[in-house]
């Protein structure tokens, strides 16, 4: 067994779940400072002692592979992936946990690591980070598929918390090992999509569509839908990013058509909110007010916050850009009543949404002070420390045509300079 998976850190993890001092684990069995050893891999155990550790902790050491709890492990893998009900997933959760604290055996670590991702599918980011943390001391026995998803989870993980040049170092370190672990094609191509998301949100464009189009060919022959439709989705963002607009509603529309057929609102509604900033982008504002209108009144549970408010801050910006100040006025009372409900206030995209509809507010009350000092002391820093391009753009414009409006040319083209060059920067990023 000790060669297998290293012990000490097992131990030690064990100990610490059931909140156990070391004092209480190696009372009149070792030494404290020889349990320390034990535990940081310093020295090795004699079978006895770790016998006895283990008996105190109530969990005993399998030598055989439980092929039960093998492939009880193997489907609650695959439910982290798949859009899949969450209390089916806490349940398998809670009973291969209570298998796993009976025994030390070689499924543990794989079942720890996942952890991490079952953690991001619950959005208990904080204990996703814990469990980074706490597995940081095992890492040196990890095998070359325990670095694989270790890697991959690691970097869902920093996508969750919006450092996407981190996610995708991670990515990276996890694409490159997949020549030497055994994964199915399914997995990897979950990877190329989640890569593609990361250069997405990078504005790698090309990439996006190469990693997109790798990853739809396994998803078209499995014929997994939704996946297909997700990918799409990616398509249509990068094709409307390069100027090719009717490439970019072709892909929409296919993925809403899979929405459609798979009656998934995530993926329709999804859809909406993109065609509708590609309507915005293009300067057709009644078209893009109708789709991201079909968001915000979508009455579903399965309509994120996220979603819900992008689409939300969207129209605020539309009605604004077509002097409809009452309609924008609305829509910004709207997004305060979501805002006030949401727990996680140091969310990234909860202190996104809140720049933007207190931006909105001053600006509709013409409190032209206050407007300013805002966008240049408080929302351009904070997006630029988010290399948050896209709405550097959106915003540094805004100001420009601010300050023009009111004779202050001098400043103006000052914010107009930014615009442009963080648009530069956005094209050859």
């Amino acid at each position: 067994m000790g060669s297998l998976i290293e012990i000490g850190p097992f131990i030690k993890l064990q100990r610490t779940k059931q909140e156990m001092t070391q004092g209480d684990l190696a009372e009149g069995i070792v030494s404290l400072s020889y349990l320390s050893k034990i535990e940081n891999k310093k020295t090795e155990a004699s079978p006895e002692i770790i016998q006895l550790l283990c008996n105190r902790l109530g969990i005993e050491l399998s030598e055989s592979v439980d092929s039960n709890l093998e492939q009880k492990c193997k489907q609650w893998y695959e439910m982290l992936y798949d859009v899949y009900d969450k209390t089916k997933i806490i349940a398998t959760y809670k009973e291969l946990q209570g298998m796993m604290d009976k025994s030390i055996n070689d499924n543990l670590l794989m079942f720890e690591i996942h952890k991490i991702r079952y953690y991001l599918v619950l959005r208990q980011i904080d204990k996703a980070l814990s469990k980074i943390n706490e597995l940081n001391e095992l890492v040196s026995s990890f095998n070359s598929i325990h670095h694989y998803y270790w890697c991959k989870f690691k970097g869902n993980y920093y996508s969750h918390t919006g450092e996407f040049n981190e996610a995708m170092r991670l990515y990276k370190i996890a694409e490159d090992k997949l020549n030497q672990v055994d994964v199915e094609e399914t997995e990897i191509a979950d990877l190329h999509y989640i890569i593609s998301v990361t250069n997405s949100k990078l504005r790698n464009t090309l990439e996006v569509i190469d990693y997109a189009n790798k990853a739809m060919d396994v998803f078209q022959k499995n014929y997994n839908f939704i996946r297909c439709a997700q990918c799409h989705i990616l398509l249509g963002i990068s094709y409307s990013r390069i100027k090719m607009y009717d490439k970019a509603i072709k892909n929409y529309n296919l993925a809403k058509h899979l929405g459609e057929l798979e009656k998934n609102n995530q993926v329709i509604q999804l859809t909406n909110h993109n065609l509708g900033y590609l309507y915005a982008t293009i300067g057709n504002s009644e078209k893009a007010i109708k789709f991201y209108l079909f968001v915000v009144e979508d009455k579903e549970e399965s309509v994120s916050i996220n979603n819900r408010m992008t689409a939300i801050t969207n129209l605020i910006q539309e009605y604004y850009n077509i002097k409809n100040y009452d309609r924008a006025n609305e829509m910004i009372e709207k997004a305060r009543v979501i805002l006030n409900k949401v727990k996680d206030k140091n969310n990234h995209y909860f202190q996104l949404y809140s720049y933007l509809v207190q931006t909105y507010t001053y600006a509709l009350n013409n409190e032209e002070e206050k407007f300013k000092s805002f966008v240049t002391d408080e929302f351009i820093p904070y997006l630029k420390h988010h290399e948050d391009y896209g709405n550097l753009v959106l915003y540094g414009e805004m100001l420009g045509e601010y300050f023009e409006s009111r004779g202050k040319y001098k400043e103006s083209v000052k914010y107009y300079k930014l615009a442009n060059s963080t648009y530069n920067e956005l094209i050859n990023l």
